[in-house]
């Protein structure tokens, strides 16, 4: 049965489905990890930046979840944690849950890497977040937070076979 609040919440839907592709193309364009890397004067190549704030954010992270979360291949991003290995950022070890799972951790340097992409981004959004009042800031940041959260426990629910 088709009424005026399904046709509108069908259209509020259809907005925030482009917002969110919006803000998703423009986080997957190659030229904004540049930015950030630049103002945060890091030394550090684009196609590792995503994995490094994934292992800062999500980790101890195995390989195939950092995989999933990034998009792309779980050999592929082996391979560039490796380098993340190799330049002192992060470091392999044995998950203490699974030991068939070897989880990447940030080190030391990795972290201050990535506190220093933290600041650059704050210096990035206080322009983005200029003209907003404070008010108008938390309610985005909460609901922003609380439709990650439904989104996520949503997924989980569906791959579990229960759409409810």
């Amino acid at each position: 049965m088709k009424t005026v609040q399904n046709t509108h919440n069908r259209s509020q839907l259809r907005a925030l489905h482009g917002a969110v592709l919006d803000i998703v193309a423009i986080i997957n364009r190659p030229q904004g990890d540049d930015v950030l890397i630049q103002e945060a004067a890091i030394p550090l190549d684009r196609a590792l930046f995503p994995l490094l704030v994934g292992v800062e954010r999500f980790g101890p992270i195995g390989i195939v979840d950092l995989a999933d979360r990034a998009g792309r291949d779980h050999t592929t991003v082996s391979r560039q944690v490796a380098k993340l290995v190799s330049l002192g950022l992060a470091e392999r070890r044995e998950s203490p849950v699974d030991r068939r799972v070897r989880e990447v951790v940030i080190t030391a340097k990795g972290k201050a890497m990535t506190d220093a992409v933290d600041a650059a981004r704050d210096r990035l959004g206080q322009a983005i977040f200029a003209a907003w009042d404070a008010r108008e800031v938390d309610d985005l940041v909460r609901l922003m937070c609380r439709f990650a959260d439904d989104l996520k426990a949503g997924i989980a629910r569906a791959a579990a076979g229960d759409r409810g």
